[in-house]
């Protein structure tokens, strides 16, 4: 729902969405070929976890949420953007477990590739779709509105939608999505009973363990019988070769983070375009944006403490007729939130096919899948 949030300084007459808000077609912008949101306005809520206890209120953000600055969140909760049990606090607020807490936001969503997201089929209890590259399945992160089940909903009205799967944001193809929750607990249980048999396109037998390391965001192969990491299988077949790049059919056998990625690595043959594994000088490119995986946990960089003046300044000199501008937001005048690199380009791997008991999806092949 839409809440108006009155007589508290710097919130007057602004509507505050929350996620029972859909996504609707006039909420993207489309430039040069990258979709991106208008900037809105979001209570972001969270309750007090045992470890926030005792903390004031302040300094909970300022260690736990690092996108922004110091200041940043003095101002936000001085002026009521940031609020406790529905109540401004003052600054030195020590803050209890279990409270409820409002962080009243201007929301800039990272931006995607400018493409649709295609049925493929349409039945009564499933719905596939082909996934575009750097489009999230659903929301996470900083995504909502930027994702498939966001796209879909405001571009086609379908809803409610529960997506079978994963694919990795940089992942395109086959997309199954259950259209209640009884179809998604049938394609749940069969999935974890093994009975689902995956088809990708990417690029040769690859068995090694899985371990994956949150903090850096990628995942590391090993050889198998190492205590460390989980077991993890992928049959790979060469389908065509030009000499120089491969085509290959990629079976995994089971469920890891990463895991056709690695395994390619791991194999010699790593995805062409995959600059996470490309090649080991990774870590510190995320700043920059070169790091597409990463880029999706980055928050905003941190400002220098005259930020509110900065962007002031900056407002006046660059209103931007797309959205409003807001004075407390670290992002404005910007359409995109910063740390976010909007050239990247999807991954060459494909899903293509889903299979199962008495049933199977398929997705077209795509361009890149043509050597010439």
């Amino acid at each position: 729902m839409k809440r108006k949030r009155e007589g508290k300084e710097g919130m007057d007459n602004i509507v505050w969405q929350t996620p029972a808000n859909p996504p609707h077609p006039n909420d993207y912008v489309f430039r040069n070929g990258i979709r991106y949101v208008r900037p809105y306005y979001f209570e972001f809520i969270a309750h007090v976890k045992n470890r926030w206890a005792g903390k004031t209120i302040v300094d909970l953000f300022a260690e736990e949420f690092k996108g922004r600055p110091y200041e940043y969140y003095v101002s936000a909760v001085k002026c009521g953007r940031i609020q406790v049990d529905g109540e401004m606090v003052p600054v030195s607020y020590i803050v209890k477990s279990s409270q409820k807490i409002s962080h009243f936001l201007h929301r800039h969503e990272p931006p995607v590739m400018a493409c649709e997201v295609p049925v493929l089929q349409k039945d009564i209890d499933v719905l596939t779709v082909c996934k575009p590259a750097s489009v999230p399945v659903h929301p996470c992160g900083q995504y909502r509105k930027n994702t498939v089940v966001g796209i879909l909903q405001a571009e086609h009205g379908l809803t409610p939608l529960f997506p079978v799967h994963r694919l990795d944001r940089l992942v395109s193809g086959l997309l199954i999505l259950a259209r209640n929750a009884a179809k998604a607990d049938i394609f749940r249980q069969q999935i974890e009973a093994g009975l689902v048999h995956k088809q990708y396109i990417a690029k040769v037998i690859v068995d090694a363990n899985i371990d994956y390391n949150a903090r850096e965001g990628r995942s590391t192969a090993e050889v198998r019988g190492s205590a460390k990491g989980k077991a993890a299988s992928t049959k790979f077949t060469r389908i065509s070769t030009n000499g120089t790049q491969s085509i290959v059919l990629c079976e995994p056998i089971t469920g890891r983070t990463h895991q056709i990625r690695v395994h390619l690595q791991y194999s010699g043959h790593p995805i062409a375009n995959d600059m996470l594994y490309i090649s080991e000088q990774t870590v510190d490119r995320s700043v920059k944006g070169l790091s597409a995986d990463r880029s999706a946990r980055i928050s905003d960089v941190s400002l220098t403490s005259n930020f509110n003046e900065k962007v002031l300044n900056e407002c006046e000199e660059n209103s931007n007729g797309d959205f409003g501008i807001d004075p407390m937001c670290t992002n404005c005048p910007n359409l995109a939130p910063k740390g976010y690199d909007s050239d990247e380009e999807g991954l060459w791997l494909h899903c293509i096919r889903y299979s199962g008991p008495g049933w199977t999806y398929e997705c077209p092949y795509p361009d890149w899948a043509k050597l010439g």
